[in-house]
């Protein structure tokens, strides 16, 4: 049992996490640390805290966990607020997409509780953001990574496991690095593309394409775009300062993936100039088989 969670970040990971070991009954008391008053009022009427702390100092007396769900660019500021008011044995934790930075932070600024702080990232989200979009389930059958440090104490990782469990969640421990490369892949640069594809396609102007004299031809090209494109682009409705401080946290892993996808887009565009259906079929049917073998392994 939780006797006190201090939620810094109430937002869809901050909030639904609050839910969770609500509905899970593992909490009592959830103090919520957010910046916009108007969010924090919607997070207390959803339940996922139960009172707006006034300030640090009060909010993290007697906690037993403190939640950091908040951009990472923001992570090594808020432990050098929250260092000087942490007790002995509140664990901390956070849900940051990037690790390497977050442990830096860390060692920065809080290394006399290093024994008791349990990096860690829920691989789960959506594109909608603040409390509002919070919900009990968001874990559910989700994976959670954690990446402890040498320091971190056995009884703090296995805390924060067992209430990710209650959560729904699977938990898996890694290397912080491994972890940033991963991510780097399946997660980080999906989310570049669908932003990248968005200005692109937005930036078209109807002007520009031939037959702009045809009232349905000239205009906008979203106007024509369907569930795939709507598919694709989905996750470029995310929250832009969170991509923001991810990319640039991951960049050099980011940046190497995608290096590594540019040439794939560089062999495609020679296949076409070439006109070589054969190999254009072969990479599609390539990727449609590495994509049933991925969805008939996590199904």
């Amino acid at each position: 049992m939780i006797n006190k969670l201090v939620i810094i970040g109430v937002g869809l990971i901050g909030g639904s996490f609050g839910l969770a070991l609500r509905k899970a009954a593992l909490v009592k008391h959830i103090a919520g640390v957010g910046r916009s008053q108007e969010n924090m009022q919607r997070a207390l009427k959803l339940g996922a805290i139960d009172e707006i702390a006034a300030d640090l100092p009060s909010a993290l007396k007697n906690a037993d966990i403190v939640f950091l769900a908040i951009p990472v660019g923001q992570t090594a500021e808020i432990m050098a607020q929250i260092s000087p008011y942490l007790e002995a044995d509140t664990i901390v934790t956070d849900a940051g997409s990037t690790k390497r930075d977050v442990i830096m932070a860390a060692r920065s600024h809080l290394a006399g509780h290093l024994k008791n702080f349990v990096p860690g990232h829920p691989v789960a989200g959506a594109e909608q953001s603040g409390a509002g979009a919070a919900h009990a389930n968001l874990f559910r059958g989700k994976k959670v990574v954690l990446t402890p440090l040498e320091e971190t104490s056995t009884k703090a990782i296995k805390r924060m496991t067992e209430f990710w469990e209650a959560c729904g969640a699977q938990v898996f421990r890694m290397d912080a690095r491994q972890h940033d490369k991963i991510l780097a892949s399946i997660s980080h640069l999906p989310h570049v593309l669908a932003f990248t594809l968005m200005n692109h396609v937005s930036a078209v102007h109807p002007e520009d394409l031939p037959g702009s004299n045809d009232p349905l031809r000239s205009s906008d090209p979203l106007n024509f775009a369907g569930t795939g494109f709507r598919d694709f682009t989905r996750i470029a409705g995310s929250s832009p300062e969170m991509w923001r401080d991810i990319c640039l946290a991951n960049r050099e892993a980011l940046s190497s993936q995608i290096d590594a996808y540019q040439r794939e887009l560089a062999d495609v565009r020679e296949m076409l100039a070439r006109g070589d259906g054969k190999a254009l079929e072969r990479a599609f049917a390539n990727a449609r088989e590495a994509r049933r073998q991925w969805l008939k392994n996590v199904s």
